[in-house]
């Protein structure tokens, strides 16, 4: 069950509009890496999680945050198109310090949301399912979810730099703060599962499971011009499991056949015999 409260999380506030920076907020709502993707990448890990119950309390936890964060940022967006019309969009283009703001307005925050947030990302690509990781695997979806919080507190902390209204600022302070808790949580998640099994995914596979392939686990292979990767720990130092030590392939020598597909069925008009065929 969730429950709504009327009250932010944190105050919102502008100390002025300004419609091209509501576009440009929208990267952080509706983007790959905004608000509603880990929304919901939590919640249905949550929803998803079996067994692990502090875990599935701290998916819920962060992920029912993040709803509110959603919310403060339909609230930032909003304030940042008040006022804004048609018309003044018309009137910016007569002048040049008007058209630098209003001239670059999310045509859909006016024909679509009626100056309001938008499911989109910045250029008005719409929200897309396919950008969440819930897979099953707690270490898995936890790399996913610091991976996730790291682009995001990277997009918030450019957007700081993008406007001087300190009313803003103070609130990307604040998810930027936030962003930065949940960076520290999950790679206390992250520690915690990789002690109990193994920085390898997923663990159920174990090493010893690959048989011959064993060499392959512990190879750099050289596969582009120069040798500068030779000098990082990825090649020269151990697993972090500590089962074997990196070995660098200066050269390596490919060590699968050539393939030679077989040829498709004529009735599937391909182009590949020696002569078309007849009616």
């Amino acid at each position: 069950m969730f429950r709504h409260q009327k009250k932010l999380q944190f105050e919102v506030k502008v100390e002025r509009p300004d419609p091209m920076f509501a576009r440009q907020v929208q990267e952080v709502l509706g983007g790959q890496f905004g608000e509603m993707t880990v929304m919901m990448q939590y919640l249905f890990q949550g929803f998803n999680c079996r067994g692990e119950e502090k875990y599935k309390d701290m998916l819920m936890d962060i992920g029912t945050e993040e709803i509110g964060h959603v919310e403060m940022l339909c609230a930032l967006i909003s304030q940042l198109l008040d006022g804004a019309s048609p018309a003044d969009q018309e009137e910016a283009g007569k002048d040049p310090v008007l058209a630098a703001i209003m001239g670059g307005i999310n045509p859909q925050h006016l024909l679509v949301s009626g100056l309001g947030g938008l499911p989109t990302s910045s250029t008005g690509v719409p929200w897309n399912a396919g950008y969440i990781v819930a897979s099953g695997n707690l270490l898995s979806d936890m790399r996913s979810n610091l991976h996730a919080e790291s682009q995001g507190r990277l997009q918030v902390a450019r957007l700081y730099h993008m406007t001087s209204d300190e009313s803003v600022r103070a609130t990307l302070r604040k998810m930027l703060a936030r962003d930065r808790y949940h960076q520290y949580q999950w790679m206390a998640a992250i520690q915690e599962l990789e002690a109990k099994n193994g920085v390898v995914v997923p663990a159920s596979f174990p090493a010893e499971s690959e048989q011959e392939a064993q060499p392959q686990a512990y190879e750099f292979w050289n596969l582009s011009e120069g040798v500068e990767s030779s000098e990082g720990l990825w090649a020269k130092g151990s697993a972090p499991d500590g089962s074997g030590d990196f070995v660098y392939l200066a050269d390596p020598e490919p060590q699968g056949q050539v393939y030679k597909p077989l040829k498709p069925a004529a009735s599937l008009h391909h182009d590949l015999d020696d002569k078309v065929l007849q009616k």
